[in-house]
């Protein structure tokens, strides 16, 4: 389904040009930014960023990251940057969220990212492409490198002179790691354990309202496989695609869940009540009374959405976990004790979350064309969630699922759920996939379309190009346009979009530039261009005029 920019604008909705955004819908929503003010603002300097146009770059197959006039960039810290005496900056990059060390001050703080999977052809010394058999020639040596670069960073930056730097051998810097000893918020062991090893594949994520990390584990099964059931219930192993499982004999039933990591000291936990899928993201909303709503997507094709909803204040371990019926707009309770169906194929509440998505289709959710991000409108409080693509289906653009929760109520029990925009060449976008509002509510868009299908003559990808970030404004006469801003070097992805609390900076990853090298001597991508002349996935941070005009545009368009 498609629809005009008139309807679009509808999509987000209506309000008021001097609207200021009220702090709770932003906070609770894990974006940790403040109201929009241009109390510093000179007359001279408003009427300058009025004057500054929008404009579209068009679509683009460069090596090399490109914005738009009013925008400009640098990097901040790249694969293989040292963050202390022990650890380096990890591989492919995907969420990014800051958190301010002192509130007052927005350009001095810990930035979280994730590192989702490795490319061994960069990170361990080993290119699959040369054997038959490529598990019969690694070596653990290898295997614990690829290990090392997965799972997420924390790492001090400060801004000096317009320049985000990483503050080197800061206490706060560390690694989180594929080896990590990491606890289960549960009271039962899984596959008898209470403390397991590391997390990886680590997609998107949040910032929790008492401002820890969120980090999601989502392609689980691509290290250790995945265990699956056939009709009489009897299990089996299926191999992953890295085949990590042939060096360490992890259970698989150990990943695929929410973590939460503390900046100050990096101690972790996975919460088993959010359940056990390929989770692109966990989006946390704090009721009044301190209870906690959760929203997660399983970023498989014909998986589901889940909403947590805690019964005890800023717990993530006591509550219900949902799935949701976007046909009749309902949340389904994955309750072991209230669902007779799943009392029939699980033997506890344990088992319905360690294997949530069979408990999902026994209950009748709704087959969603891979749910990846999701985010709260700040000023509507509408819930957005990015459905991919779905191939399978013949979805090859993706589009943006609208959540209306029942009396704007988020742990209400119905919804009304509809799609007002759809990629395509109509909308000038493909594959949408992280999602993120300004200061301003305006929404921003990256896309996923893979490396192995851009730039394809007989691919229906070609007018799209490389992937981007999209701008979508929410006043003045831009309002409702789908605005290409930023475009992607060869085979890379840009994710995890983030402001900074005043506004200023976006920052963004640069992941898996020259991911379709079939060696180092054919290598794709070159960026960022680096004296060793290899692809290198990257966090950069976003400044300029256009910026601070869209975090200011609704104060800015009123005077």
């Amino acid at each position: 389904m498609t629809h005009n920019r008139r309807q679009f604008i509808s999509f987000l909705g209506k309000t008021s040009l001097s609207a200021v955004l009220a702090p709770h819908f932003l906070i609770s929503c894990g974006s940790n930014t403040t109201p929009a003010t241009t109390e510093n603002f000179s007359e001279e300097r408003i009427a300058q960023l009025k004057k500054l146009a929008i404009e579209a770059l068009k679509p683009s197959d460069m090596d090399d990251l490109i914005l738009t006039k009013g925008l400009n960039y640098h990097t901040v810290v790249k694969w293989g940057d040292s963050l202390n005496k022990q650890d380096t900056f990890g591989f492919n990059n995907d969420f990014t969220c800051f958190l301010p060390l002192d509130k007052n001050n927005p350009n001095d703080g810990l930035l979280w990212v994730n590192h989702e999977y490795v490319n061994p052809l960069f990170v361990s010394d080993f290119n699959y492409r040369d054997f038959k058999h490529p598990e019969q020639h690694r070596t653990n040596e290898q295997i614990d490198k690829e290990m090392y670069n997965v799972g997420g960073t924390i790492v001090r930056i400060k801004q000096e002179n317009g320049i985000w730097k990483v503050v080197e051998n800061d206490s706060h810097n560390r690694r989180i790691t594929a080896k990590t000893p990491i606890e289960l918020n549960w009271d039962t062991p899984i596959k008898g354990k209470t403390t397991v090893i590391g997390t990886h594949s680590n997609c998107s994520g949040g910032i929790t309202p008492w401002n820890t990390f969120i980090t999601c584990e989502e392609n689980y099964d691509s290290f250790y496989g995945e265990t699956e059931y056939n009709e009489n219930n009897i299990a089996s192993h299926r191999p992953s695609s890295q085949g990590w499982e042939k060096f360490y004999n992890y259970p698989p039933e150990h990943y695929g869940w929410v973590v939460e990591v503390n900046p100050k000291d990096g101690k972790a936990q996975k919460h088993i009540a959010l359940g056990r899928f390929a989770h692109e993201c966990c989006t946390l909303y704090e009721l009044e009374d301190k209870r906690v709503v959760a929203y997660t997507g399983d970023d498989s094709n014909n998986e589901h959405l889940y909403k947590f909803i805690s019964s005890k204040p800023g717990s993530l371990k006591e509550g219900t976990l949902y799935v949701a019926d976007t046909v009749n707009g309902t949340w389904l309770a994955l309750d072991w004790e209230s669902q007779p169906v799943l009392q029939n194929k699980f033997i506890d509440q344990t088992e319905v979350l360690v294997r949530a998505r069979e408990a999902a289709k026994l209950l009748g959710a709704t087959a969603l064309n891979r749910p990846e991000d999701i985010e709260i409108d700040p000023i509507t409080g509408n819930i957005f969630v990015s459905l991919t693509n779905n191939k399978s289906k013949n979805d090859w653009h993706g589009s943006i699922l609208k959540i209306e929760e029942n009396n704007g109520a988020y742990d209400a029990l119905t919804f009304k759920a509809s799609i007002y925009m759809a990629g395509g060449e109509e909308n000038g976008f493909s594959c949408p996939d992280n999602l993120a509002f300004d200061l301003a509510g305006n929404l921003w868009m990256t896309t996923d379309m893979s490396g192995s299908a851009m730039n394809k003559e007989e691919k229906p990808y070609m007018p799209f190009k490389n992937n981007s970030l999209f701008l979508i404004p929410r006043y003045g006469k831009d309002a409702g346009k789908v605005i290409r801003v930023v475009t992607a070097p060869i085979d890379a992805e840009l994710t995890g979009p983030w402001f900074s609390p005043d506004g200023k900076t976006l920052f963004l990853s640069v992941q898996h530039p020259g991911e379709q090298s079939t060696d180092l001597n054919n290598l794709t991508s070159k960026w960022p261009f680096d004296d060793d002349n290899i692809p290198k996935p990257a966090v950069v941070a976003i400044t300029g005029d256009l910026i601070e005009k869209m975090n200011f545009l609704n104060l800015i368009e009123s005077q």
